[in-house]
């Protein structure tokens, strides 16, 4: 009987050496006795949710973190990668007047942003993808960090903007353009946290067309939901429709991800010292 309980404490205390998929991909949750046994020998992909918090018309004031970090974990076992803490605080620019939302200083983002990279580039990850959920500035510093540092620590980084690279997938859902909180953002964070919707406080009067020509510029922005188009992008709340968005959403990002590491390998970037 001792016997028997010595070797189930043996085997209990001993590294799953060998094994093919790790307990966890998420950063917050693994080991480190793991994630070494993984990283970068066999998983050498992680991906980075960012975001910010700041007003969605009748959805979470954190849509702009849900979203990627959703996304980031559904594609997480497609793309053997393995999963950051989310950035959940970013550069929220003309609606950070509105109660919840919260802002970073560019200057602060860039600096923190870059320690992020640095670190994960550090633990051995040779892919970076940003799965961006938030627009505005927050983009053009992304991109900048992103590049100073593949270049720097020679790693290859690929940044995101969800929303925008599933366009063809809004028309394909929706037969119209989306917006900011309107029938895109909404049905993707509709699937994701249903009971934080509030159909029942939505109207119309709380959407606003973003001005395509510079004809006028308003902070705060007058309206919490934003239209791409006039009269295209009002919210639907229709449970079907969310399913399929986030389907189609998450095939669209997972397709440029997998293709754009697929075009690194080919020509050997930085995998021989290259």
């Amino acid at each position: 009987m001792r016997s028997l309980f010595l070797c189930v404490c043996l085997f209990a205390c001993t590294p799953l050496v060998g094994q093919d998929e790790p307990t966890t991909r998420h950063m917050n949750l693994i080991s480190w006795q793991e994630f070494q046994e993984f990283v970068p020998h066999k998983i050498n992909t992680v991906l980075l949710p960012v975001g910010t918090l700041e007003p969605h018309g009748v959805i979470p004031n954190g849509s702009d973190n849900l979203a990627p970090e959703a996304m980031a974990k559904e594609l997480a076992p497609r793309l053997n990668a393995m999963v950051a803490p989310t950035l959940n605080y970013g550069i929220t620019g003309s609606m950070s007047a509105y109660a919840g939302a919260f802002s970073i200083s560019e200057a602060a983002y860039r600096l923190f942003l870059a320690d992020i990279l640095k670190g994960l580039a550090k633990n051995g990850f040779l892919n970076i993808i940003i799965i961006n959920g938030h627009g505005g500035p927050q983009t053009a510093v992304q991109r900048a960090v992103a590049a100073e540092i593949s270049h720097s620590h020679r790693v290859r980084t690929l940044a995101i903007n969800w929303w925008t690279l599933a366009s063809k997938q809004t028309f394909d859902v929706f037969g119209q353009n989306g917006g900011h909180a309107g029938n895109n953002e909404t049905a993707y964070i509709q699937h994701i946290v249903p009971k934080h919707i509030h159909p029942e406080r939505y109207s119309k009067e709380m959407t606003t067309p973003y001005p395509r020509d510079g004809s006028w510029a308003a902070v705060p922005f007058p309206s919490s939901i934003g239209l791409y188009e006039p009269g295209q992008g009002y919210p639907t709340f229709e449970k079907a429709k969310a399913k399929e968005y986030f389907e189609k959403v998450n095939n669209r990002v997972f397709a440029l991800i997998k293709d754009v590491i697929h075009k690194w390998d080919l020509a050997g970037l930085y995998k021989t010292g290259k």
